[in-house]
C-alpha cells in the first residue's frame, strides 16, 4: 500500500528504512557506465582511426539516446512503477558493456553509446523520484542530496575506474567493462528486492509513449532552472568528451589515470556543490551556482589560451561546484513544486534540457575544432556557456527581488 498524496509506501518493513540508499547505489552504478569510455577514446582512436569530431559524435550519440527516452517515456514510471523501469535500465547498461567488449569498430561504439544513453534516460528522472519516495519521513532533504550525488558520483567514478584499470591493469579495453557488468548484476539483484512506491502501478507491457509534461505549478521555475542545468551539463560534457584530447595533444599528458582523475574531480566537486544547497536554499543556490559556474568557465578559458594544466584542474573543481549547486537547486525546486503523480515526468523534462547541454555544445566544439583548433573551439564554447549562465542567474535574481 502507498500514500496517494506523497507516493511513498504507507507501511514499510524495517529493512526498507534505508532502501533509498540501495536505489541510489544502483543509480550510481548505472551512471558510471555512461562515462566509463572517457579515458579510453584515445585508445579507440588508435585502434579504429577516427577524427576528434567523430569522438564528439560518438559521445553525443549517448546524449541523444538519453533525450529520446526522456521525451518518449520520460514519465512512464509514474504509471508502471519505478522498479521495472530501473530494471530495464540496468539491462540496457549491460547491453552497452557487451557492445564495447565486442570491439567491432565504430558501429559497435555507436551502439554501445546508444544503449548507454537509453539506460541513463530511463534512470535519470525515475531514479531521482524513486530515491525521494523511498526515503523515510523527515529525510526528504537528505534523500534529495543522495539522489543528485549518486548521479554525479556515478558519472565521476566511471572515468576514474576505467582510467586506473587502463593504465595499471591488463586488457585496458576489456577489464573496465567486465568490472561494470559485475556491478550491474549486483545492482539488478538489489533493485529486484526494493519496494514499489507508485500506487496502482500497471504492468510494464501496458506502457505507452508519452512526452514529459509540466504541470502549471512547475512552469514558473522551470525555464531558469533548465537554462542553468543546460550550461552546467555542457561544461561536464566538454570535460568528459574533449578534455582527454586536449590533455594528450596540447599538454602532452597520455596517462589514462590522470585523465580519469581530472574528469572525476569535476564530478566530485559537483557533489560538494550539492552539499552547500541546504544552507543556501534551493532558490538562492541556482543563481549562485551560475556565478560559480562562470568562474569555472573563465578558468577553462585561461587553460585553453595558455595551454597550462593548473587552470584546467581548477576549472574542474570550481565549475563542477557551480554545476552541483545549480543542479540540486533545480531538482529541489521542481520536485517540491510538482505533484507526486507528475514528479517523475517533471524531473525527466529537466534532464531533457540538461542532456541537450551535453550534446549540442559538445558537437559544436567538435565542428569548430577542425577549422579553429581544439583550444580556440573551447574558448568559443566557454564564452557561450558563460552568457547562458549569466542570463539564468540574472533572471532569477530579478525574480527574487520582485517576489
Amino acid at each position: 500500500m502507498t500514500d496517494r498524496r506523497t507516493g511513498r509506501p504507507a507501511t514499510r518493513h524495517p529493512g526498507y528504512r534505508r532502501a533509498y540508499l540501495g536505489a541510489a547505489a544502483a543509480f550510481a552504478v548505472c551512471m558510471a557506465g555512461t562515462t566509463l569510455p572517457t579515458p579510453l577514446y584515445g585508445l579507440y582512436q588508435e585502434q579504429i582511426g577516427f577524427s576528434e569530431l567523430m569522438v564528439t559524435v560518438v559521445f553525443a550519440v549517448y546524449a541523444f539516446g538519453v533525450i529520446g527516452v526522456l521525451l518518449l517515456v520520460g514519465n512512464v514510471s509514474d504509471t508502471v512503477g519505478r522498479r521495472p523501469v530501473l530494471l530495464c535500465g540496468l539491462a540496457l547498461g549491460a547491453g552497452s558493456a557487451v557492445a564495447f567488449l565486442a570491439e567491432g569498430g565504430l558501429p559497435l561504439l555507436w551502439l554501445g553509446r546508444l544503449l548507454s544513453g537509453l539506460s541513463a534516460g530511463l534512470f535519470t528522472g525515475t531514479a531521482t523520484a524513486y530515491v525521494l519516495e523511498l526515503a523515510p519521513p523527515g529525510r526528504r532533504a537528505r534523500a534529495g542530496f543522495v539522489a543528485t550525488a549518486a548521479n554525479m558520483a556515478g558519472l565521476g567514478c566511471g572515468p576514474l575506474l576505467s582510467g586506473l584499470l587502463a593504465e595499471y591493469a591488463p586488457a585496458p579495453l576489456v577489464l573496465p567493462f567486465v568490472v561494470h557488468l559485475v556491478l550491474l548484476a549486483a545492482s539488478f539483484a538489489v533493485t529486484w528486492f526494493l519496494p514499489e512506491t507508485v500506487d496502482g502501478a500497471r504492468p510494464l507491457r501496458t506502457a505507452r509513449p508519452r512526452r514529459p509534461s509540466l504541470p502549471p505549478e512547475v512552469r514558473g521555475v522551470f525555464v531558469p532552472a533548465g537554462v542553468a542545468a543546460f550550461a552546467g551539463f555542457a561544461l561536464l560534457g566538454v570535460f568528459t568528451s574533449v578534455s582527454p584530447a586536449f590533455l594528450a595533444e596540447d599538454l602532452g599528458i597520455h596517462n589514462h589515470a590522470v585523465v580519469g582523475l581530472i574528469v572525476f574531480a569535476a564530478f566530485l566537486a559537483s557533489t560538494f556543490g550539492q552539499l552547500l544547497v541546504p544552507r543556501l536554499g534551493a532558490a538562492r543556490a541556482i543563481p549562485l551556482g551560475c556565478l560559480v559556474l562562470i568562474a569555472g568557465l573563465a578558468l577553462l578559458a585561461v587553460s585553453l589560451a595558455r595551454t597550462t594544466l593548473a587552470p584546467l584542474v581548477l576549472s574542474a573543481l570550481v565549475g563542477g561546484t557551480g554545476q552541483g549547486m545549480g543542479l540540486r537547486g533545480a531538482v529541489g525546486e521542481i520536485a517540491d513544486a510538482a505533484p507526486a503523480e507528475h514528479r517523475g515526468g517533471a524531473l525527466s523534462a529537466l534532464f531533457v534540457v540538461a542532456y541537450f547541454g551535453i550534446s549540442i555544445p559538445v558537437i559544436g566544439v567538435g565542428l569548430l575544432a577542425e577549422p579553429l583548433g581544439l583550444a580556440d573551439a573551447g574558448l568559443v564554447f566557454a564564452a557561450c556557456m558563460a552568457l547562458l549562465a549569466a542570463a539564468s542567474g540574472t533572471y532569477l535574481l530579478r525574480r527574487a527581488r520582485t517576489a
